[in-house]
């Protein structure tokens, strides 16, 4: 089974950027897409991006509230997922989970994606 450890998460001000990253185990992470999602308190989880599993190329996919802003990437040598964040605002605060499905094409349904992270706790100051 994959296993997916997320990391990068952190206090910023509104403004400032900051990176996650998620390596995964248990078998190569190249083949299917991934994304990340998140989760403030009292709210439902939201996707935030996907991209395509590395066959369909670098196809990507982000949510209107993060687009221009977050760039999502992957490093297949190094079994990593990343998650640019730059101009962060403060309703950027959640919990965030990086996601894995065997399917190389996009989603942004997380009941399509078949494995989780931990999540990371990011918070933005105004």
């Amino acid at each position: 089974q994959v296993q997916l450890v997320e990391s990068g998460g952190g206090s910023v001000q509104a403004g400032d950027s900051l990176k996650l990253s998620c390596v995964a185990s248990g078998r190569t992470f190249s083949t299917g897409a991934t994304g990340w999602f998140r989760q403030a308190p009292g709210k439902e989880r939201e996707f935030v991006s996907v991209i395509s599993g590395s066959e369909l190329g670098s196809g990507t996919f982000y949510a209107n509230s993060v687009k221009g802003r977050f760039t999502i990437s992957r490093d297949n040598a190094k079994n990593t997922l990343y998650l640019e964040m730059n101009n962060m605002k403060p309703e950027d605060t959640a919990v965030y989970y990086c996601a894995a499905r065997r399917s190389r094409n996009i989603s942004i349904g997380p009941y399509d994606y078949d494995y989780w992270g931990q999540g990371t706790q990011v918070t933005v100051s105004s």
